[in-house]
């Protein structure tokens, strides 16, 4: 860049105060942004990412501290500014888009009050003007019939819309620079392609410079313009995006773009990265990542890394000297996956299931419409085989899950479990049935019981169901159980004393597998068992469930929005909207070849975590907001937002059409 940076920051150092001690969890990092420049900073959770953020913004929790360095947006020293001036420039000269918008918004205030605040404070509107240009931000971030909005609450609101409100607050200001912290976790890949579409644009109409905060690599590839590489409260690598992606240096960041699961990773485990993020209390004398990198070195342990140039303007620090292009990373071994082959017979056999939440309202509580949150679902799944649910929050993925283990009892539909119909079965064969298919939640902190220790939770299956050798008599047999169980799941043994909450959230799911694998079931209902997670931690969940399935045959309903772990786990996939499936068959086929216009919309939003990956002039961008299931449109359900849409879509669902090896319905398939 020629252009002076805008942001400078210089050795800044942050931390927590523990007791008499203050903790380093930002531990002199140095960094520039310019303006219309992204700078990314990546890495695993506990990094010191968010607090970096956080700390720029002089926004830390009250143990916080501030321990050294200076912060300079346009020349004016952040740090030094008292209170009461800073929060002029919050808001105005920078503002901030936190990780999670639910927690972030005011739950008693409207939308239109929080966004009124920051024209008030920082541009003087009030009255028409104000609510002129409310309407105008709430348009920007592509939220339909801002009018209504306005005058709505955050829980009214879906969790994309709340960020896209969330977008809106931080841009009021016409701020100069933005912070944007996992602006895009969790969202479904139409939602997320919209928001970097938006932030992109404005980035070039404003010439605003831009702190994005991520572990998602494709993020990274589609919005930075430069990369900074975060570990235990240190950057350990800096390079333009085209150098981060032709020639990483750093073992860490080779170990991250090696956890991806990808297509071609397939027949191979994906390589992880051994132990943990150290904590703030016990943080290494020498280079931090000493204990998890597979180059270490006697010096490593002994002398933290000087800064050294790879390339120009490709800075890293390790001691370690690789060869322009090679990799510190071993060769990982093939995964047998001989058992997702076809098998005569289906496990499960499900036949227009159906699920309608009736809408009640008055003083008598009448039912005065439905919500068909599943409106006939139809799916099989063979022994060993992995089937992936895929689409956009809403659409009924989670309900059918739900629905299958009749924790919500469907309106209508056959739910058959190796030709045993479930539906309808009474409460003690039903409870006997359940052995047979378990769930894996999406967050596993919510659906451990704190109060239980590990070793607990996981016996208590075996204790319900009274399982042959592990029985509630058997303690010593029981024990022995719950620690092969752990160890198989790649848990040590003296996890059973530990509670969910002294766990990272990584190791709270290999908790919540070996749970559901207590009871030896013949299939495992898996709902976004990874959505959160860094890439490493899903590259060891998702070697797990591989390795699991080749060795015990179980069968995976793996619900997701993540398509890179279609690719890499699934063997069929299943496209739903909004309550029904729209196209399923094999992965490849589906993945590759897709006739549906909603997966082929899907598909085109995915950011790729490589250079080419850039292919705006090929992304479907899908106009409006997916309905709501209490109204569904007449005739084909993605009619109002297809490209393809004519008079016979607006008029009549479409019947199922085998093209090729899958089914679509579609009335224009391909």
């Amino acid at each position: 860049m020629t252009l002076p940076p805008m942001l400078s920051v210089t050795d800044l150092r942050l931390g927590f105060v523990a007791g008499r001690q203050t903790l380093l969890a930002v531990d002199g990092i140095s960094f520039t942004i310019s303006r219309g420049e992204t700078f990314a900073l990546l890495g695993e959770s506990g990094c010191g990412k968010s607090a970096t953020a956080q700390g720029l913004m002089r926004l830390l929790p009250s143990a916080g501290r501030i321990a050294g360095g200076s912060v300079s947006l346009d020349g004016e020293d952040l740090l030094a500014l008292p209170e009461a001036e800073m929060r002029t420039w919050r808001g105005r000269r920078m503002a901030m888009i936190f990780q999670e918008p639910a927690t972030s918004l005011n739950p008693v205030l409207t939308v239109g009050r929080q966004i009124g605040e920051v024209l008030e404070r920082h541009l003087g509107l009030a009255g028409v003007a104000a609510t002129e240009r409310m309407l105008d931000l709430l348009r920007q971030v592509g939220i339909a019939d801002p009018e209504r909005r306005l005058a709505e609450y955050p829980f009214q609101l879906s969790g994309g819309m709340k960020q896209r409100v969330m977008i809106a607050i931080a841009l009021a200001g016409e701020p100069e620079l933005l912070i944007a912290d996992e602006p895009t976790t969790a969202l479904d890949v139409t939602v997320q392609a919209q928001i970097l579409d938006l932030l992109a644009k404005l980035q070039v109409d404003r010439g605003m410079g831009m702190l994005l905060i991520t572990h998602d690599l494709g993020v990274v590839a589609r919005m930075a313009h430069r990369i900074g590489v975060m570990y235990a409260g240190e950057l350990v690598e800096v390079a333009s995006r085209e150098d981060f992606f032709t020639a990483p240096a750093h073992p860490y960041t080779q170990a991250l773009f090696a956890a991806l699961p990808e297509v071609s990773r397939r027949g191979a485990a994906l390589i992880t990265i051994p132990g943990q993020v150290p904590s703030l209390a016990a943080m290494p004398a020498g280079c931090r990542f000493a204990e998890r990198c597979p180059q270490v070195m006697p010096v490593c342990r002994e002398q933290s890394p000087e800064w050294r140039e790879a390339t120009a303007g490709h800075a890293v620090r390790c001691h370690w000297q690789s060869a322009l292009g090679e990799s510190a990373l071993p060769v990982v071994s093939a995964v047998n996956d001989a058992v997702g082959q076809e098998t005569v017979g289906n496990l499960l056999d499900v036949a227009d299931l159906k699920v309608h939440f009736p809408i009640r309202k008055g003083i008598l509580q009448r039912t005065v419409g439905h919500v068909f949150a599943v409106d006939g679902v139809s799916l099989a799944i063979s022994p060993g085989r992995t089937l992936a649910l895929v689409g956009e929050s809403g659409c009924g993925k989670t309900t059918v899950g739900k629905a299958l283990l009749q924790l919500i009892p469907p309106t209508a539909g056959s739910v058959r479990l190796t030709d045993r119909e479930l539906v309808g079965m009474a409460a003690k064969p039903l409870r006997a049935a359940r052995r047979h298919m378990q769930m894996v939640f999406q967050d596993p902190f919510a659906s451990l019981n704190p109060r239980l220790r590990v070793g607990e939770i996981i016996a208590e299956g075996m204790s319900a169901f009274r399982l042959p050798g592990q029985l509630a008599s058997d303690v010593e047999t029981r024990e022995r159980a719950v620690v092969a169980l752990l160890d198989r799941v790649g848990l040590p043994a003296t996890a059973v004393d530990r509670y969910p909450h002294e766990f990272s959230g990584g190791q709270r799911q290999r908790i919540a597998i070996a749970r559901a694998l207590a009871v030896l079931p013949e299939l495992l209902i898996c709902d976004e068992p990874t959505s959160a997670l860094d890439v490493s931690v899903q590259a060891q969940i998702l070697n797990l469930l591989k390795q699991l399935q080749a060795e015990l045959g179980v069968a995976y309903l793996f619900i997701t929005h993540n398509f890179a772990v279609v690719e890499y786990l699934a063997h069929d996939v299943a496209v739903m909207y909004l309550g029904r499936i729209v196209e399923r068959g094999r992965a490849e086929e589906v993945l590759q070849h897709a006739r549906h216009p909603y997966t082929q919309a899907l598909l085109s939003a995915v950011p790729q975590p490589r250079l080419e990956a850039d292919n705006g002039a090929k992304r479907i961008r899908l106009p409006g907001e997916t309905p709501s299931p209490a109204n569904p449109p007449s005739g084909c359900h993605f009619h109002p937002r297809c490209p393809k849409a004519t008079d016979l879509c607006r008029e009549r669902y479409p019947e199922s059409t085998a093209v090729g090896t899958h089914v679509v319905n579609c009335h224009w398939p391909g």
